[in-house]
């Protein structure tokens, strides 16, 4: 059986574990290494255990640790070459990615990495060559958008084949518009190459989510201007407008930002 494990999912440090009992990916790295291996261990799984490490973009608070835990434990980092060079040039990143253990993916191409069938597809964000992933494992599919601007076409067919998705729901607008940040951060959050907000995210699953989807979880929520129940309460009653229930239709669940949110069983 497939399981999914979310270590943290936030500007503090976001980290996501898909795994079976011979295989695991995990999917960024913007947590401490110690911090890691103690929230592992009470879930019962070895970093042993993880064989692969995708990466979706160069921000510090995905990558902190990629270097470290790739060196300490011999695991290979997938991402693109843009990708890797700016993680090499994270100045966040105190251990880089040493060459035996970079691995170079292309948007669009399919790769086999272990058990998993991953496609990279291009996300909108102000980072280097930002990327998600479509993931097969077997007859399951899972997908994860995080730190995503607007949705693009691609993004919408790949939502539309997804059994299982992670998708960011980062900000309430009204509460990023009276909040405490400066203008500048305003304009980046809500821009086109920012992060999505609630009424966006809960548009991408009406419109584009199939009778294939299960489960659906949400990501990336700020501190400062988003709350977990709004984030909810908001995506629920715009799904209900289209006619969508959640807990009927699919299941939807929100990630914790700076502590594990448990482990979901994909079936």
């Amino acid at each position: 059986m497939l399981k999914f494990l979310s270590l943290g999912s936030g500007s503090s440090g976001n980290c996501y574990l898909l795994y079976s009992d011979t295989d695991a990916l995990m999917i960024d790295c913007g947590i401490g290494v110690r911090t890691l291996k103690k929230n592992l261990t009470d879930y019962g799984i070895s970093v042993s255990a993880i064989h692969h490490i995708l990466v979706t973009h160069d921000h510090a608070d995905h990558i902190k640790s990629i270097g470290s835990l790739s060196a300490d434990f011999k695991i290979p980092v997938y991402s693109t070459n843009q990708v890797h060079q700016g993680i090499f040039r994270n100045w966040c990143v105190k251990k880089k990615v040493e060459e035996p253990f970079r691995r170079y993916i292309e948007k669009g191409e399919t790769m086999q990495i272990g058990e998993f069938e991953v496609t990279p597809f291009n996300v909108p964000h102000d980072s280097i060559d930002c990327v998600g992933f479509f993931i097969t494992h077997g007859d399951t599919t899972f997908t994860i958008i995080t730190d995503c601007g607007h949705l693009t076409e691609e993004m919408k067919t790949v939502i539309s084949k997804s059994n299982y998705l992670i998708i960011e729901a980062n900000h309430d607008p009204e509460m990023l518009k009276e909040g405490p940040y400066p203008p500048h951060l305003k304009v980046r959050i809500a821009g086109e190459k920012g992060h999505l907000c609630n009424q966006d995210c809960a548009k991408a699953l009406a419109e584009n989510a199939t009778p294939l989807l299960k489960h659906v979880w949400l990501c990336h929520l700020s501190e400062e201007n988003n709350h977990p129940e709004l984030a909810r309460k908001t995506i629920e009653s715009i799904l209900a407008s289209y006619g969508i229930v959640c807990g009927k239709d699919f299941q939807l669940d929100i990630l914790k930002r700076t502590k594990p949110t448990g482990v979901f069983e994909l079936e």
